[in-house]
């Protein structure tokens, strides 16, 4: 098909430049984007008839990772220090 419906998983290295000046970078491109891929995670792992526990485990060690990220600097200060 056209290189602006693939998905891209299935554009060779080669065509990446190409496949990127397609994407719509515009908020409402991006916000789409966002949704497109929510709701494909949530088809994937989260609405199926016998899920398993791996979609929300993937969301909580996303989320502990992003927090431990965000915290870095305070838990960094707060370390123990050993005095001489």
């Amino acid at each position: 098909g056209p290189l602006s419906e693939r998905r891209l998983m299935d554009v060779r290295l080669g065509e990446l430049p190409m496949w990127l000046a397609t994407c719509d970078f515009s908020p409402q491109g991006l916000l789409g984007g966002v949704q497109k891929a929510w709701s494909s995670y949530c088809n994937k792992y989260i609405n199926v008839k016998r899920g398993r526990a791996a979609g929300v485990s993937m969301l909580l060690a996303g989320y502990c990772i992003l927090s431990y990220g965000w915290n870095y600097q305070h838990i960094k200060c707060n370390r123990w220090r050993k005095y001489h």
